[in-house]
């Protein structure tokens, strides 16, 4: 039986994971450094996946508990933004046509919502010109876009355009995350930030609204 977080997804147990998070969670610890915690798991469960010791369905299951540990910890991370820092601005979310992942936006989009964004989430496979659609009918002061594969940068690139454009990239920050992401990624597709960590992203959107 796994005892700690560690155990828990490197052996894949899906079933134990919330009574692990619950126990930790009787000691008050910081919420964030639970999912900071998971996080370090999931990225070596991604190593396992990417030298064959895993496949894709080790990967989905990793992917489930992680949302798990999220959704347990929501409302503590809701009361812990009260406490700290409070915003009402939108975040566009989506994952850009070329590519259906949705696990990063997910943990992103629970995460920003608890830090109070309000999030307008398109989906996944989502066209460059339904971004900027958004964009025009929401006002956001952030877009934000996701991909766990390499052929989603020419869509990012094109929303990045189409904002330009249309004139309304001087009135956005745009932030871009997922497995397929680095710095490479950020200047060729033209974002403000790059981020392979979901609570790190939010932190980024709040020093955007700061500006």
């Amino acid at each position: 039986m796994a005892r700690t977080i560690a155990e828990a997804f490197q052996s894949l147990k899906i079933r134990e994971i919330e009574g692990i998070i619950r126990e930790r969670m009787e000691a008050k610890p910081d919420p964030y450094a639970l999912i900071r915690e998971c996080q370090e798991e999931m990225a070596k469960i991604g190593k396992k996946f990417e030298s064959g010791e895993y496949f894709l369905a080790e990967l989905i299951i990793s992917a489930k508990m992680f949302e798990k540990v999220v959704e347990l910890l929501s409302p503590e991370l809701k009361r812990k933004e009260k406490r700290d820092q409070k915003t009402t601005e939108k975040i566009i979310l989506g994952t850009p046509k070329g590519d259906i992942h949705d696990i990063g936006k997910n943990i992103f989009g629970v995460l920003a919502m608890a830090a109070g964004f309000e999030i307008v989430d398109l989906g996944v496979d989502v066209p460059p010109e339904k971004f900027l659609e958004a964009v025009r009918k929401e006002q956001p002061k952030i877009v934000g876009m996701s991909g766990l594969i390499t052929m989603v940068y020419p869509s990012m690139k094109e929303v990045v355009n189409l904002l330009e454009k249309s004139g309304l990239r001087e009135k956005v920050k745009v932030i871009i995350g997922g497995g397929a992401t680095g710095e490479e990624a950020r200047r060729y597709v033209g974002a403000d930030a790059q981020t392979l960590d979901g609570a790190e992203g939010v932190r980024i959107c709040r020093q955007f609204i700061s500006l």
